[in-house]
């Protein structure tokens, strides 16, 4: 049951991602103003680092059902450990990082990266199912 619960977690995780990707690709603005929004207030800051160790968590979970063990587990770990640490970073320093990153993230870069969210996603679908 908990193995079908993590598999549906990462497909919805993988669907996720390819939605934002579509987002920065074809809604760059609206990416990055929801960008601003990380860490704005306690409500976001600390959803937001719970709900990112929900896939953590089915990453380590699924694991060994992957098709890249390792890679889940390492992915995983990885997210849930900082998510971990950004429990205990200020939220005004948070909230400021993601200000300099949407700064630094003009619209156009957005376009750019789009394709690798997308792909995330997809490799994350292929993984799983």
């Amino acid at each position: 049951m908990i193995i079908e619960i993590a598999k549906w977690t990462l497909i919805a995780f993988g669907i996720f991602f390819i939605c934002v990707g579509g987002i920065m690709l074809f809604r760059p603005k609206t990416a990055r103003e929801t960008l601003r929004k990380a860490g704005s207030t306690n409500l976001i800051n600390y959803a937001e680092i719970t709900i990112r160790m929900i896939p953590a968590a089915a990453f380590i979970i699924y694991s060994d059902y992957s098709k890249y063990p390792e890679v889940f587990k390492l992915v995983g770990w990885f997210m849930l450990l900082t998510s971990f640490v950004l429990y205990f970073v200020p939220k005004k320093l948070h909230h400021n990082f993601s200000n300099k990153g949407a700064d630094i993230l003009k619209p156009i870069y957005f376009q750019l990266i789009s394709p690798f969210s997308i792909l995330f996603g997809i490799l994350i679908l292929n993984s799983v199912i």
